[in-house]
């Protein structure tokens, strides 16, 4: 079942590619938050939703070559975080990255 129905149907498409990291980086950023306070519940939830918007950024005949790379390279660090005990303290680096992409995001509004 998909999380995100209405993205999924195509308005997905429509966004830049700031604003479709701005969304995936809100996510990341529960899936984080839950994840340091042990909140299992939100955690199955926003890693599933996350997961789901990295593929859908994936997905986006727009983003080919380096920018498809980039968006996959993204969706394994952001794996690595909760798969990977190397991982462990990086996720202050990814919440950064995403919000760089909010803030772009914004400021193209």
């Amino acid at each position: 079942m998909t999380t995100h129905a209405g993205l999924a149907a195509g308005r997905w498409a429509a966004l830049s590619l700031a604003e479709q990291f701005a969304n995936v980086g809100s996510e990341v950023d529960r899936a984080i938050t839950a994840w340091e306070a042990r909140r299992t519940d939100r955690f199955d939830g926003a890693l599933t939703r996350a997961l789901e918007l990295f593929d859908l950024t994936a997905r986006d005949d727009r983003w080919r070559g380096h920018r498809r790379r980039e968006i996959l390279r993204a969706r394994e660090e952001f794996c690595r975080l909760f798969f990977d005990d190397v991982a462990a303290g990086a996720s202050r680096t990814l919440r950064k990255y995403f919000l760089h992409f909010a803030l772009l995001a914004r400021r193209s509004a």
